[in-house]
């Protein structure tokens, strides 16, 4: 077992420790003494994007199991522990990672720490909680489905990256639900929630020392302290997902018509996603960003439009999403290929590029003013990059962005091959001029 400090903190405050146990569970905590609420999250490598088609879903999946049972506690009692004394316990799946987390009180982290080793450790997966599960996913797929802005983003990712693990969806699909059986899913996690795959997070009012000894002792209480000494590495990058131009249509009699216009973005290691952040922020970052301004302050066609990004281990997105009537969307797909066409001839002004670099900075630090946050900052960090970076030294690469790195960035990734997703009443209208 060895302690690293990653960052020493200021007076006691923002200290980052980091301990390796046996069999390679990692354990990084944040100290923020002036609060008195703790967050703790335990997160796997392993998300959507590792299970193959016919296990479609069998992540989330897995998430929702882990919450019924274990050898000492029911699934009333594993919520009704943490709820009982005022905390929230939850879990999320991604593409590359799940997380199951609690918040309390300062003076509970020990039953907060108990609970979620219990839940990932020793969860007993019965047959009769996989059927009854079965049934609540389906009902969550299907609420998801009644959502057309949820349903146009996983269309996009599914256009953008074809069928691969990173475009199918989270959720998975009810042929694939329907076909996992006990044995699978039991399988999957036993193959997968090993103690070198978990990173164990913990910020708030707390001494990494006391955390250490009651992970560790949670953990060897289920037996799972084993295994391999290794923690497996950060997933690295292969070539990427190539930028494809496709136009999916999904037509529904809605009232809105919703849709992304988009491409690959960068690879959440890439150095040049600090100016890239910059151009979204400023083109669709906000009331102030150009899309904004111009489709709804100045026009008035949409109530919603925004661009984002988003970052894998050897891909990315970028996006423009907007919500209008159906009869306004060729009018707002030209006013969003004209300002990216524009943005990529011109760049950014000045002031642009100030206000993006702004709301950066802003963003950053203000998202991180709980010990919720906090706790999701250093987990994912120790889980997939190779380095934490302070706070001070992002805003620093941040403030540090060029002009001439953001024209360059989206001389690059604003000129990729277009994608369109689109969920409204169109029939078989045609939309191909629009990414042509």
């Amino acid at each position: 077992m060895n302690t690293t400090t990653l960052h020493p903190g200021i007076d006691g405050a923002g200290v980052v420790q980091r301990t390796v146990l046996p069999g390679g569970l990692r354990v990084v905590t944040e100290t923020m003494p002036t609060v008195r609420s703790v967050a703790v999250g335990m997160w796997v490598g392993i998300g959507s994007r590792d299970e193959a088609p016919e296990h479609m879903g069998a992540t989330h999946f897995l998430e929702h199991l882990l919450f019924k049972g274990t050898p000492t506690r029911d699934a009333m009692e594993i919520s009704a522990s943490i709820e009982g004394i005022g905390g929230e316990i939850n879990a999320f799946t991604a593409k590359e990672y799940t997380c199951y987390y609690a918040r309390v009180l300062d003076e509970d982290l020990p039953l907060a720490v108990d609970v979620l080793a219990d839940v990932v450790t020793s969860s007993l997966i019965t047959a009769d909680d996989v059927e009854s599960e079965r049934g609540v996913i389906l009902e969550e797929i299907a609420m998801h489905d009644d959502d057309p802005s949820d349903v146009v983003h996983e269309q996009f990712s599914a256009a953008l990256y074809g069928d691969s693990p990173i475009g199918r969806p989270i959720l998975g699909t009810v042929e694939s639900i329907n076909m996992l059986g006990q044995e699978r899913i039991a399988e999957y996690y036993r193959s997968y929630y090993q103690p070198r795959r978990t990173v164990v997070s913990v910020a708030g009012n707390v001494r990494h020392e006391q955390v250490v000894e009651l992970v560790a002792r949670a953990y060897e209480r289920a037996g799972a302290l084993g295994g391999p000494r290794e923690c497996v590495p950060p997933r690295t990058g292969g070539p990427g997902a190539e930028s494809r131009s496709e136009v999916r249509v999904v037509d529904r009699p809605t009232e809105q018509a919703n849709l992304v216009l988009g491409t690959t973005g960068m690879s959440r290691t890439d150095d040049r996603r600090f100016a890239l952040g910059v151009l979204n922020a400023a083109l669709g970052g906000g009331m102030s960003s150009r899309l904004f301004q111009e489709i709804r302050e100045k026009r008035g066609l949409a109530y919603s439009a925004y661009s984002y990004t988003s970052a894998y281990a050897d891909t990315g997105q970028f996006g423009i999403y907007v919500g209008c009537l159906p009869s306004k969307i060729d009018d707002v797909l030209s006013i969003c290929r004209d300002e990216v066409s524009r943005v990529v001839a011109e760049g950014l002004s000045e002031e642009e590029i100030v206000r993006g670099k702004g709301q950066m900075r802003g963003g950053l630090v203000l998202g991180l003013e709980d010990t919720g946050s906090r706790m999701s900052r250093i987990g994912k960090n120790e889980l997939v990059y190779d380095e934490l970076m302070s706070v001070d030294e992002v805003l620093a690469r941040i403030e540090a962005v060029t002009p001439e790195e953001i024209a360059e960035v989206a001389g690059d990734v604003l000129k990729r091959p277009l994608t369109l997703a689109i969920i409204g009443p169109y029939g078989d209208k045609d939309f191909g001029s629009h990414i042509a």
